[in-house]
């Protein structure tokens, strides 16, 4: 998916926002509706990981996430040639900012027992948006891909955004993209496009 931007002078830089009100039967643990929101998931192969907000000091996560990520997952996740993020890059996408940059990450235990970044997701305020719309991006390592962690991802990021007044999340999938474009499918969203990208709006 797309990398959503940032605009805007004098945001306010936040922590993960709270969830007040939002039916605990969507899928997001009562700890997050409180404040400071972990979970544990259980993948379809038995493996788990932890999911979290992003934070600043995951920057260097981030960028080894990305630079580790096949050529073409990259492709997928950004719509061009990437090689890696920019430490400025980096710091953008790993830190939250109220009602306008919301990011979760999942983690797993690596082979030197240091967590390691399997999955990001996030959504953002885009000006070419309605303004009860924002734009959502996603990318999963490939070993961890077709295990359901995309799911668990976006059905709790659709929780948050409607929780904080969006109507609709859209994102943009390259074409060929079928698993992307089946989990879309699978939220209910509706797809428009073309031969090369495909316009997916989740309804919240």
């Amino acid at each position: 998916m797309k990398a959503p931007t940032l605009r805007g002078p004098g945001q306010r830089v936040i922590s993960w926002p709270p969830m007040a009100g939002v039916d605990r039967s969507g899928g997001c643990s009562g700890a997050w509706q409180r404040g400071r929101y972990r979970e544990r998931v259980l993948l379809r192969d038995g493996r788990s990981v932890l999911l979290r907000p992003a934070h600043h000091r995951d920057a260097a996560l981030l960028q080894s996430f990305f630079a580790e990520l096949s050529p073409r997952s990259r492709l997928l996740r950004f719509h061009g040639a990437v090689n890696g993020l920019s430490d400025a890059a980096a710091r953008t996408l790993s830190t939250q900012v109220a009602s306008r940059h919301v990011a979760l990450v999942a983690l797993a235990d690596g082979p030197d027992g240091l967590p390691e970044l399997c999955a990001e997701a996030r959504y953002a305020v885009d000006e070419d948006l309605d303004g009860d719309e924002a734009e959502f991006g996603i990318a999963v390592a490939d070993e961890w891909q077709q295990l359901g962690l995309g799911h668990a991802l976006l059905t709790r990021l659709a929780i948050h955004a409607r929780a904080n007044g969006f109507s609709r999340l859209r994102g943009s999938v390259m074409a060929g993209n079928e698993p992307m474009l089946a989990l879309l499918q699978a939220l209910g969203a509706e797809l428009r496009g073309n031969a090369a990208e495909v316009r997916g709006t989740i309804p919240l």
